[in-house]
């Protein structure tokens, strides 16, 4: 009885290692897939603000007409 035990252990530790290693794999490549995205984001980020400070209407600096 306690071989079976043991055997059924093993197994199950077995089973939670290749678990982790696969969790493990997954998580590097969705680490991966968000820095790809967040270098996107900087790079779109900066093209906008680029191209706003470019279409911004120069507004000239007055007193309003109630002073």
């Amino acid at each position: 009885m306690s071989e079976d035990r043991i055997v059924k252990l093993e197994t199950l530790a077995a089973e939670q290692e290749r678990t982790i290693e696969e969790l493990s794999a997954e998580l590097a490549r969705q680490w991966q897939v968000i820095e790809r995205m967040q270098k996107k984001l900087d790079a779109l980020t900066h093209r906008f603000l680029a191209l706003e400070e470019q279409s911004a209407p120069d507004v000239p600096i007055t007193k309003p007409p109630h002073y």
